[in-house]
């Protein structure tokens, strides 16, 4: 076998979730803003990558609190935007994005009502020299209609995630086989 090496100037890591951070701002406007490093890093603390530069990061310091929305297949383009677009230059990108919320019932930050899946977060620290976002999980949320049996139903969430290799987003869905047994035949 033969192997190239990419260096570690960027995290080559796969899959990467593709989170939309939404916040609100001193004035109660919600903020939306794309962000793929990241990941669970307790069982009730997520953690992602955000500069300090992002309208999200003065949002989250005044108002405490984030939600997490998982990008999908369905809103990939309004996800992609809200990643391209500066909060700081675009004062309405949330509501250009197509974007409608609901203040959470538990934080102080908006629930994005067109993505099914919620995680609701306040913050616990923010390191501007790392970037680093921890959060402490409050509370994850899913819209009922992409629930099967009173689970959420990855197939109907249609979850995307991001290629670094490539640029690329690519959407989550095929079942396998059920973790913590598939491999139980080499055991």
């Amino acid at each position: 076998m033969s192997r190239k090496n990419f260096g570690a100037k960027q995290p080559l890591t796969l899959p990467q979730p593709v989170w939309i951070i939404a916040t609100y701002d001193e004035n109660g406007v919600p903020d939306a803003m794309n962000a793929a490093w990241g990941g669970v890093s307790e069982e009730k603390e997520l953690f992602v990558c955000l500069s300090p530069s992002h309208k999200t990061c003065r949002n989250f310091a005044v108002t405490g609190a984030f939600t997490v929305g998982m990008a999908d297949r369905a809103h990939a383009a309004a996800c992609d935007y809200v990643g391209m677009a500066s909060g700081n230059q675009v004062p309405d990108k949330f509501a250009r994005a197509g974007f409608t919320a609901v203040k959470s019932e538990l934080v102080n930050a908006p629930i994005i009502n067109e993505l099914a899946v919620c995680i609701e977060c306040r913050v616990i620290e923010y390191n501007t020299e790392t970037c680093i976002l921890r959060g402490e999980i409050v509370n994850v949320s899913v819209d009922e209609s992409v629930l099967t049996d009173g689970k959420a139903d990855v197939a109907k969430i249609a979850p995307i995630c991001f290629d670094p290799f490539n640029s690329a987003y690519h959407v989550i869905g095929d079942r396998i086989g059920k973790a913590w047994s598939i491999g139980k035949s080499l055991m």
